[in-house]
């Protein structure tokens, strides 16, 4: 029974970790440094490097900069562009360092599935952002932003103290994406190309020649100056 419960805590805090790395990965690595660093829980062997004091400060400072960053509406989705080739790499390093000190073969699996996992979290909240700053309106993005940061501290929240509960959330959330990711990307599409129409030049008339071709014939406009002469 013991070890069940090990394997579900590892697999809840791999997955958990991943997850929220997608959506926002400061938030995540500051939770789960200063629960460590204050005893609140015990970091596996992988993950204690996050309770050191200079990781834990690096994470706040650019929490900051997210949390200001991701209320922008714009600034938002090109932070979003840019952190695809940061969230993902670390999900995956986050998943396999809570599964790490239980087997090498166990580790790169957890690596390769929360990188996956955070892949998909992040596409879902970037593509939702993307249609989201259709709105004029600056608040849509606060309230998404928010809403975000408080899942991430749920969500891990649950993965280290309910992981049978957040494993059973992450099941249902999956499920959600599967039905729901096919609509925002083809909403992103139409957003695309109503800015191609709208920021795409126009074709120029062409003045028509003297001889207009129909068919396999031409048909010659007499010249106004010839008509005159005669």
């Amino acid at each position: 029974m013991e070890d069940y419960l090990q394997v579900t805590n590892a697999i809840a805090m791999s997955m958990g970790a991943a997850w929220a790395s997608g959506i926002n990965l400061y938030a995540a690595v500051l939770m789960l440094g200063v629960l460590g660093h204050t005893g609140n829980i015990v970091l596996p062997e992988g993950l204690m490097v996050l309770a050191h004091p200079l990781v834990i400060g690096s994470a706040a400072v650019m929490y900051v900069a997210e949390f200001f960053a991701d209320k922008t509406p714009g600034v938002d989705t090109g932070w979003d562009v840019i952190h695809s080739f940061i969230r993902i790499p670390a999900g995956a390093v986050l998943a396999a360092g809570a599964v790490g000190d239980v087997n090498p073969a166990v580790a790169v699996a957890a690596g390769i599935l929360g990188g996956a996992m955070a892949a998909v979290s992040h596409v879902a909240k970037s593509g939702t952002r993307v249609l989201i700053n259709t709105s004029p309106e600056p608040f849509s993005n606060w309230t998404a932003s928010l809403a975000e940061d408080v899942a991430v501290i749920g969500g891990l929240w649950a993965a280290l103290h309910y992981p049978l509960v957040f494993l059973g959330m992450a099941l249902l959330w999956i499920l959600l994406l599967i039905w729901l990711l096919p609509k925002i990307g083809r909403g992103i599409t139409t957003v695309f190309r109503k800015l191609r129409e709208g920021f795409g030049a126009r074709p120029r008339p062409v003045a028509a020649p003297s001889g207009i071709g129909v068919g396999a014939g031409t048909v010659m406009v007499p010249d106004r100056n010839s008509m005159d002469a005669e």
